[in-house]
């Protein structure tokens, strides 16, 4: 541990070591329903628009909920609202199980619980960036929020390999009740930590602060704007993540399955690499690197002739994808105000994932016309006209990132 530490400062912090792991636990659990799910939708349907209409559902609540979870985040205990939000995920994944088990599910109650899973990550996902400061304080704040995502990408990696083999061999029950048992791990390890003093939840002003902090800076709003570009070019490939698999490929549930789990292999190498920094200054360059090699990545993966081109390609994409939305994290958090961190923190999480909803609906609507392989070409064109704007006020960002990188420090 001590060599690991000397790698990854965060690691230093024991009550960070429990979080991490009820973290990566339960994310395991979550992405093996999420390709369990989409792979349901696929087997009752084989519709593209309900299945990019199941993303829309699972993505559209944190779009509209966001000024309000931002403000319970900033107002109430973000460990016992995180609590909270652990115990409603188990019982949505119960639920899904009793359906699936009955033989009753239809595609309608997929949508449904999909919504609700949705509505609860909406106050879950800023939840957990927010407390990440709680748990290491800002010292190690960057080595922090590295290996967080490592965790995430981890589970990418496993979660959806696993879901194909589970799927392929025992059905997507099995799926759904080791989601609902994994979401154990996250209550225990929310139940021993302990805040970081000075880094508690603040309790001050209204629903629409965060915007107006975000508003009148902006260099936070360069990164907010970038991030939510990527993330919605990044929507194709989740939506359509089962045609490319199985109806361009032939590779069926388990195709998918390592597609998604490439993704991940690129991820975990992008944010083991971005968590051994210490400093902010190289984050803008990192990001705009990221913008251009994901843009690239997606002109590959629309075009690619084989399967085995298409899982390299996937590994680019998810390390390109993976390190944007880590180092703006990590810029982000590192100069945002305390009193407001939670609003903020829920405002980023939107530009990652609350515009999924129509990139993954349109996604859907747009390949019943023309075919997924042009979808995902159009996105690579976007993210790649991003970087080249991005590239224009590139120096100016880098500046400003190191006026602020020493009152950061002390």
């Amino acid at each position: 541990m001590g060599r690991l530490a000397g790698q990854f400062p965060a690691l230093r912090h024991g009550r960070f070591r429990v979080y991490l792991t009820g973290h990566f636990t339960s994310q395991l659990g979550s992405w093996m329903q999420t390709v369990a799910q989409s792979w349901m939708m696929y087997r009752l349907t084989n519709s593209e628009l309900l299945l990019g209409l199941t993303f829309f559902c699972t993505h559209i609540p944190m779009l509209v909920l966001n000024p309000v979870g931002g403000w319970v985040i900033d107002h109430v205990p973000r460990r016992r609202l995180l609590v909270a939000c652990q115990i409603l995920n188990l019982l949505q994944a119960l639920v899904l199980l009793g359906l699936t088990v009955s033989g009753r599910i239809t595609a309608m109650q997929v949508l449904w619980l999909a919504l609700a899973l949705g509505v609860v990550q909406a106050f879950e996902n800023p939840g957990r960036q927010a407390l990440i400061v709680e748990v290491v304080g800002k010292a190690d704040l960057i080595s922090a929020i590295g290996l967080h995502s490592a965790a995430f990408n981890t589970a990418r990696i496993v979660g959806p390999s696993l879901a194909g083999l589970v799927v392929a061999a025992y059905g997507e029950a099995v799926c759904f009740g080791l989601n609902a048992v994994s979401f154990l791990a996250m209550l225990v390890g929310l139940a021993v930590i302990r805040p970081v003093p000075g880094h508690a939840s603040g309790r001050d002003g209204g629903v629409l602060d965060g915007y107006r902090y975000v508003w009148r800076e902006p260099h936070l709003r360069l990164v907010f704007g970038l991030s939510g570009v990527m993330n919605l070019c990044y929507a194709p490939i989740l939506a359509l993540g089962p045609f490319f698999a199985d109806g361009i490929f032939q590779k069926g549930s388990a195709g998918l399955g390592f597609l998604t789990g490439s993704m991940g292999c690129g991820a975990l190498l992008g944010v083991l690499l971005l968590a051994r920094q210490k400093s902010v200054a190289t984050l803008p360059g990192l990001m705009a690197q990221s913008t251009i090699l994901m843009g690239v990545g997606l002109m590959t993966y629309a075009w690619s002739p084989s399967y085995w081109l298409s899982l390299v390609t996937m590994f680019v994409i998810g390390y390109s994808i993976v390190r944007q939305n880590a180092g703006g994290n990590s810029l982000v958090q590192m100069v945002v105000h305390e009193k407001v961190r939670g609003r903020v923190m829920a405002i980023y999480v939107t530009a990652l994932s609350g515009f999924l909803p129509f990139g993954t609906l349109g996604a859907g609507a747009l390949a019943r016309l023309v075919g997924p392989r042009p979808v995902v070409c159009l996105a690579a064109v976007i993210c790649l006209a991003a970087a080249i704007s991005y590239q224009r006020v590139l120096p100016r960002f880098q500046d400003w990132v190191k006026q602020q990188e020493e009152p950061c420090a002390v």
